[in-house]
């Protein structure tokens, strides 16, 4: 728990004061909604819910409880004025995280994971979140660039052969990790990287939609990073929606994978970027599969047959079945290694563009 919270007290760390009350992302809450929730969410689930402690705060308990994901056209249309002063959310912190540290070992193990994983999760939210403030309301390293000519991406075989997806019984996971099968997967091929930008630039050039993380200026493309602006490193994964993932899928006559192909490709590479090591992707030779941003699948987000809501988070993942998000796996720069687990299911809306999110591409062959 408390390597949990020094991730996410960084990020708050970095920020300029009068940030807090921003909103980079439309879609999203303003950073202030974060600073509350991380505390809020552990004390409804661990003290509230869990241990059946009385709320001290019933007001900040609700108004903290959980994010919002809204459909295209329905962004959230507060007031910075609406939300609490961080000196009033700054005690109530103080006071949840207290009485969860006296009380740790009271708390069931599956539950307390969840708490963790939770706000490891976040972690990476608020880092895309903040990754569109403006560089000067925020503070970190600068991006490490060095420029280089992108490698040949072919298409390698993957055997036919079994995929397995989820967790079995006894091992954590999210319920939509559940219940652990095996699928079928014939023949296929995918790149050897993920697509990167010299790939995509390509696409771009013959009216494909340039991503979010990209700037124009006049003939000369640039990546927007964490901290800092640097001509369009060639070398490195394209982060993109869905919908432009797609796209370029098409106009290659290619596909996205499947959640059991990606699984089928990942059992044969090693590990990757992510763990907090970077702040924004690095060349895709340098490491083999999982990693340096999560992967865009072809697949709905759905359940597993077997599924059942934790009682401790019932709408974690069925809030979400609802045919508009879709399936990515892997991980990002900024996504812990508990998360980067191959069973971890995560899911975005198809034209959300903030994500880490980059993709392989692949040919069926069966």
């Amino acid at each position: 728990m408390f390597a949990a919270r020094e991730q996410t007290d960084l990020l708050f760390r970095m920020i300029a004061p009068a940030a807090l009350y921003g909103r980079p992302v439309a879609e999203r809450h303003r950073i202030v909604f974060y600073l509350g929730h991380l505390e809020a969410f552990d004390w409804n689930l661990l003290a509230r819910r869990s241990l059946g402690e009385s709320s001290f705060h019933e007001t900040f308990d609700r108004l903290f409880e959980r994010g919002i994901d809204p459909p295209p056209g329905e962004e959230p249309v507060d007031a910075a004025s609406d939300w609490p002063t961080r000196e009033e959310i700054a005690d109530y912190n103080l006071r949840t995280r207290h009485w969860i540290d006296k009380h740790l070992e009271e708390c069931d193990p599956w539950v307390l994971r969840m708490a963790i994983e939770h706000r490891l999760m976040h972690a990476e939210t608020l880092a895309y979140v903040l990754h569109h403030l403006p560089y000067a309301e925020k503070s970190g390293p600068a991006p490490v660039f060095a420029p280089s000519e992108a490698p040949a991406n072919p298409l390698e075989p993957v055997s036919a052969g079994s995929a397995r997806l989820g967790q079995t019984s006894g091992e954590f996971g999210w319920d939509n990790e559940f219940a652990a099968h095996s699928k079928a997967v014939p023949e296929f091929a995918i790149t050897r990287y993920k697509i990167t930008n010299a790939e995509y630039l390509e696409f771009v050039k013959e009216g494909g939609e340039a991503p979010l993380f990209w700037r124009r200026e006049g003939e000369q493309w640039f990546w927007n990073g964490m901290f800092g602006s640097v001509p369009l490193p060639l070398d490195w994964p394209v982060w993109t929606t869905w919908n432009q993932a797609s796209a370029f899928a098409r106009w290659r006559g290619l596909r996205l994978p499947s959640e059991a192909q990606w699984h089928r490709a990942a059992e044969a590479r090693g590990p990757g970027n992510y763990g907090f090591r970077h702040w924004d992707p690095v060349r895709v030779q340098a490491f083999e599969f999982t990693g340096n941003g999560w992967e865009w699948t072809r697949d709905v987000f759905a359940p597993f047959e077997g599924f059942a809501a934790h009682g401790s988070y019932p709408g974690y993942s069925a809030d979400f079945f609802d045919g508009s998000h879709y399936v990515m796996k892997g991980a990002s720069p900024r996504t812990a290694p508990l998360l980067a687990r191959t069973s971890f299911r995560n899911w975005f809306r198809p034209e959300y563009p903030y994500m880490y999110a980059g993709f392989h591409l692949v040919e069926e062959r069966a």
